[in-house]
């Protein structure tokens, strides 16, 4: 692989958040009326593009919110997170990102999104985002 085809790649992947289209995200009904209950989805196999080097990050990410009357609808949010393969996105965008779509559709009580990146470089990341109501 020469420079200009890794110049070309880098400029073929997406690096702009427009692409994530939180319209995929659907919702279901659901009485939490006592308010006690908590749902927590984790994704053990994301994977989304280094804005730098067009390089794949992949992590984990755990979703925990407590739903108000709806819930998400898993293959929907399964559709939602494969958008994030081709897009050129630093860790502490798309956790933000992450949490600002989904509080925009489920309408939580309150919620928290945190990706865990597998270690480059010899470093970790982890990052934290929360919502309450």
């Amino acid at each position: 692989m020469t420079m200009e085809d890794i110049a070309s790649y880098l400029q073929s992947i997406r690096k702009d958040i427009f692409f994530i289209n939180c319209d995929v995200l659907e919702t279901e009904r659901f009485d939490n009326k006592d308010k006690d209950t908590w749902v927590e989805i984790v994704n053990p196999e994301f994977t989304s593009l280094c804005p730098k080097t067009g390089l794949p990050d992949y992590g984990i990410i755990r979703i925990k919110y407590m739903p108000e009357k709806l819930i998400v609808e898993l293959k929907s949010l399964k559709y939602y997170f494969l958008q994030f393969r081709n897009t050129g996105i630093f860790y502490e965008s798309l956790t933000k990102l992450i949490l600002k779509h989904l509080v925009k559709r489920v309408q939580p009580l309150e919620m928290t999104v945190e990706a865990e990146f597998t270690p480059r470089g010899g470093l970790t990341t982890k990052v934290i985002s929360t919502y309450k109501k």
